[in-house]
């Protein structure tokens, strides 16, 4: 059934009284909402930025000798010069600040920034870092306006966001949409990744630009695409505007991000290995599988099977979410750390040490079975004697001399009990005694 005009006018009126949002125009007498007000105060704080420089050539059959003798080429670096154009968010209007993407201005040489009002500023390397994808840069200019910053970790699926930026250098762009996903991860292994994904247009260009919520605050800086041509297909990556911050913040003061660590070894703990742990299948955390001597996890008395399920009062999901928490902290800063120890919830609190004073490791894969070890009894355990080369147990890390204290929470003091507790084990946590150090390894 079709309202009648006047009826439709009302309900409309009625929802946007609610909302608490004003209609800024008409289209003959019917209401009609715009993001244009919006638009207006926050696109001057969005920025062209347009790079130059120069790299070498990846040509491989120029690093064959051959090659390079018989065509009588120069023995001598081949670089080629380079322009490209990204975007930016002026953050701090007062010391000329803008945020765009490490990506964006990777060996650029020279950087101009390109304002709403058509001002051509040349920009400086404030800091970069790639692990994150947020570089600083610094301008020296009147009248500028910046971006009030939102606190991303308020961000639902669903919200309504718009991106602008510059795609395919054509200058100050709008695309809306909604965040269609949070916590996305996997775009770069080696990075520190948590990005907000929206189906907001974001293409070649955009990288850099600003991702805001319809009351014109900073959600995001739009950093990556999924795409199988190059071009949108509706799944874009935004920087949380709270990452964003913290390594804003040690680039502005260090020129560089200083990055603490734990000290630990860590597992994502998948749902059959909380099962063997007497856990519930749904138990979400990284499960501590060795803990460096001297460290800060050492110190704040975290253990070899702990599995760590909150940072801060955040949840960890997983091992990448806890590198992420920790990689973003200060060193020197003190940690609330949230723990499962034999089942039952633990607190500690942790100061983050130099990164270079202990390595952290990522996850790696699983491999089922012992296959490969030759096993014995031992000393209050099972002894491992010896490990072939190549084989799951040595891909595992399990070593010559390694003694398995337990299976899970089973105690194990000979082969014979070590074979029971693992008939018919899909999955499994071994605990390992290596010198003086506690290791514990999951098996698949």
């Amino acid at each position: 059934m079709k309202l009648p005009l006047s009826l439709a006018t009302f309900a409309l009126a009625a929802w946007t009284s609610v909302a608490g949002a004003q209609l800024p125009a008409v289209v003959g007498e019917t209401p009609v909402p715009s993001l244009a007000p919006m638009l207006k105060r926050v696109t001057p704080a969005v920025v062209n930025i347009a790079t130059r420089g120069t790299v070498e050539e990846q040509n491989p059959l120029l690093n064959d000798p051959f090659f390079r003798r018989f065509f009588d080429v120069p023995n001598q670096p081949r670089q080629r010069e380079f322009q490209s154009a990204g975007s930016g968010v002026i953050v701090d209007a007062k010391n000329g600040y803008i945020i765009t993407n490490a990506h964006v201005v990777e060996n650029a040489t020279d950087i101009t920034v390109q304002l709403l009002d058509n001002r051509s500023l040349k920009a400086k390397v404030i800091g970069t870092d790639p692990g994150s994808d947020v570089a600083v840069l610094k301008v020296q200019a009147g009248n500028l306006v910046d971006l009030p910053i939102a606190d991303s970790d308020r961000a639902e699926v669903g919200d309504f966001v718009v991106a602008i930026g510059n795609p395919f250098g054509l200058g100050h762009t709008v695309t809306s949409g909604i965040v269609s996903a949070l916590g996305r991860s996997g775009i770069n292994p080696e990075g520190y990744e948590d990005f907000i994904q929206t189906d907001a247009s974001i293409n070649p260009g955009n990288s850099g630009g600003a991702l805001v919520n319809l009351g014109g605050q900073l959600v995001g800086i739009n950093s990556a695409i999924l795409s199988r041509t190059g071009g949108n297909i509706g799944i874009g990556f935004a920087i949380p505007s709270n990452m964003m911050k913290i390594v804003m913040n040690q680039l502005v003061k260090y020129g560089t991000v200083k990055r603490g660590v734990l000290g630990v070894n860590i597992q994502t703990l998948a749902p059959e290995i909380a099962q063997s742990m007497d856990l519930p299948e749904t138990t979400q955390g990284a499960l501590v599988s060795q803990v460096v001597e001297g460290s800060a996890a050492e110190k704040a008395g975290v253990k070899a099977g702990d599995v760590i399920t909150a940072v801060n009062g955040r949840p960890v999901k997983d091992a990448g979410s806890l590198r992420n928490s920790i990689g973003l902290l200060s060193i020197g800063e003190k940690v609330d750390l949230a723990l499962l120890r034999d089942g039952k919830p633990r607190r500690v609190t942790a100061t983050v040490s130099e990164r270079d004073a202990t390595a952290e490791a990522r996850a790696t894969g699983a491999h089922s079975g012992l296959e490969g070890a030759d096993i014995t009894d031992g000393p209050n355990g099972v002894l491992i004697r010896s490990v072939a080369d190549g084989s799951p147990a040595a891909q595992r890390g399990l070593r010559a001399n390694d003694v398995i204290l337990a299976v899970g929470r089973v105690r194990v003091a000979n082969v014979a009990e070590f074979r029971k507790a693992t008939e018919g084990q899909e999955a499994f946590v071994l605990q390992i005694r290596r010198g003086n150090a506690m290791l514990v390894i999951p098996i698949r």
